[in-house]
């Protein structure tokens, strides 16, 4: 892309002769929207390189300072976007400069048919870097919304040390697949670092149990029993006992529980400490 490509000179000369008045007026639209998220001297030094960079574009044919100038505006983009800004107030960033320049234009009582067809066509050029911003501002977003729930699916299934040799797996929530290869891949991991040899998978948090949810479950305490850590799961309580029965799912020889108290006692007693009064 080069801007203006000679087609906007008044444009260009307006730009060049009226820097100060032009960058004020943008800077002035731009600051409504930061909300104390920028410093006006930060957001000036900010505008100011796009300026500049806008400047030589427009007295370019090759496209070299075009193609910095969309470089600035993606980051600017991407950091406006981790920033909390809304996509309105990204857009602002861009196309405040329209306003700025045609509000020169006005002040200096440029009304001509070619002044106006030329800002006419400098507007859509800054239309298409304004459309570059926004796309790279949702890619952003979308990017930092999937980091988030990652992390918050980490967080949902901690792997926790009970014991000397003996882990839990506390779950709350609905377990589906890509939860269910978190929890593995977290005991697994833990399994190596500690040690261990046993581990709790409670459930007590998990709303209700079907196949699905059984079936991860045992892909689980399977994966466990590859790495030589015997499983035990708690929190069965009687409407799952009850659903589990219905729908005909068998945990063959894994060890359930009702209560967490209770598969830590068994876990105690298989790593051979003695669990009671005295």
């Amino acid at each position: 892309m080069t801007l203006g490509a000679g087609r906007q000179q008044r444009i260009a000369t307006l730009l060049r002769e009226r820097r100060e008045g032009v960058l004020d007026h943008w800077v002035a639209a731009v600051l409504n929207t930061v909300r104390g998220r920028t410093t006006q001297a930060e957001l000036r030094g900010q505008l100011a390189e796009l300026y500049e960079l806008v400047v030589q574009a427009m007295g370019e044919e090759d496209g070299t300072a075009a193609g910095e100038l969309s470089a600035a505006l993606q980051e600017l983009s991407r950091t406006r976007a981790r920033q909390g800004f809304s996509p309105s107030e990204t857009a602002v960033s861009v196309f405040g400069l329209k306003d700025a320049v045609l509000h020169e234009i006005e002040a200096g009582g440029g009304t001509g048919v070619v002044v106006y067809r030329e800002f006419a066509s400098f507007s859509k050029d800054i239309d298409d870097l304004g459309l570059l911003t926004f796309e790279t501002y949702a890619r952003t977003r979308e990017q930092v919304i999937a980091d988030q729930a990652e992390q918050l699916l980490e967080l949902s299934t901690p792997v926790v040390k009970l014991w000397e040799g003996i882990v839990g797996v506390p779950l709350v929530g609905t377990l589906d697949s890509a939860r269910t290869q978190v929890v593995m891949e977290s005991l697994l991991q833990t399994l190596v670092d500690t040690g261990s040899e046993h581990a709790v998978i409670d459930i007590t948090g998990v709303p209700a149990v079907d196949t699905e949810v059984a079936q991860h479950l045992l892909k689980t305490v399977v994966a466990a029993r590859l790495m030589g850590a015997e499983c035990v799961i708690s929190g069965i309580r009687p409407q799952i006992a009850q659903t589990i029965v219905a729908l005909g799912i068998e945990f063959g020889d894994i060890v359930t529980k009702a209560t967490l108290a209770d598969a830590l006692a068994y876990a105690l007693e298989r790593s051979g400490v003695r669990v009671g009064a005295g």
